[in-house]
């Protein structure tokens, strides 16, 4: 789930990145004139950002009885769902009544994401979740990290501490680690490949900072890149570079069995169709290979494990021409604003 904020000042990673390129890997000046212009062309293509992503807080599931379980999101724009035009189409509204529906019990949400935020800022909508006393928290994270040029170290610190912060508060937390900024296509080769290496550098550090922390990782990568390659008019927004409401939606189906993995117990938790236990690092660098893969902690080893996507067909109860798909079956009974 590729995700860029397009404003003038997010594209100081690109110049950064070049001088960088061009001092480690030893560019020629022919190069990194190359990157500039690539730079250049890209941002005559993308679009300014016009308005901010609508909020999706509220109680979903309401026809159901019982205590509601309460949900936050964290994060940046990806989180937060730039590029829809719908509150129901927000990752959080997804996460949010899909878990209701497969659980039978209100979800009670709280979107906290800032767009345009870095994991430097994470400490900041940390502050404000615990305030709700969440059962689970959401978080997507690291790729205005990679676009801002952000120190990893500091960035993965700041992710670790946000997670053991929250787990220290009785809140289950599932990440969804850097997206693969590299699929995004108004970035051509070379730009592109450093793109690329930097997510996966930085998405394989998040899992390991993360499983430590006491929480539980999805990789994101590529896992939708040829998806996005075949229908880019249908998964990307105006921008071309966030997520359509139907990119959301399939992120979400493929976030969703470990999200219930970390709710449920018993017969109501997804069964992997693949696990095995390795050493945390190792587990971390194929994660990052192999999109689409949880990592839990496992005593001192990590568990990786891969799930069947719930289902991204459409229900009969979406109205048609609805552009949120049916990985939640959503209907306007499942959400009260307040």
């Amino acid at each position: 789930m590729s995700t860029i904020d397009a404003t003038s000042a997010h594209w100081r990673w690109i110049r950064t990145g070049a001088r960088v390129a061009g001092a480690i890997a030893g560019l020629s000046a022919l190069t990194v004139g190359l990157l500039y212009r690539q730079a250049a062309d890209a941002r005559r293509i993308i679009p300014m950002a016009e308005a901010p992503p609508p909020r999706g807080d509220g109680l979903y599931g309401t026809k159901f009885a019982g205590e509601p379980l309460t949900m936050v999101v964290l994060g940046d724009s990806s989180a937060a769902g730039y590029g829809v035009h719908r509150p129901r189409e927000t990752p959080g509204a997804l996460f949010a009544t899909g878990v209701s529906r497969r659980l039978r019990r209100p979800v009670r949400l709280y979107r906290l994401a800032v767009v345009g935020s870095v994991s430097a800022g994470l400490p900041y909508q940390v502050d404000v979740a615990v305030e709700h006393e969440p059962d689970l928290a959401i978080i997507l994270i690291g790729g205005n990290d990679v676009t801002h040029f952000s120190a990893r170290d500091r960035a993965v610190r700041h992710l670790g501490d946000a997670v053991r912060r929250l787990r220290a508060a009785g809140c289950r937390v599932v990440v969804g680690t850097c997206p693969d900024l590299g699929a995004i296509q108004p970035i051509k080769p070379p730009l592109r490949w450093l793109a690329r290496r930097w997510s996966r550098q930085l998405a394989a550090a998040q899992t390991i900072a993360v499983v430590e922390a006491g929480g539980r990782t999805v990789s994101l990568g590529d896992l939708l890149g040829p998806m996005f390659e075949a229908n880019p008019g249908r998964m990307y927004s105006e921008d071309r570079f966030h997520p359509s409401a139907e990119g959301y939606a399939r992120a979400a189906a493929a976030m969703m069995p470990t999200v219930m993995a970390v709710l449920a117990t018993d017969d109501r938790a997804p069964v992997p169709v693949a696990e095995d236990v390795r050493a945390l690092p190792e587990a971390a660098d194929e994660a990052v290979r192999a999109p689409g893969t949880e990592v839990a902690p496992a005593g001192r080893w990590a568990r990786m494990r891969r799930y069947r996507w719930f289902s991204s067909r459409p229900s009969a109860s979406v109205p048609s021409g609805d552009s949120t798909i049916g990985v939640v079956g959503y209907t306007p009974e499942d959400h009260q604003v307040g």
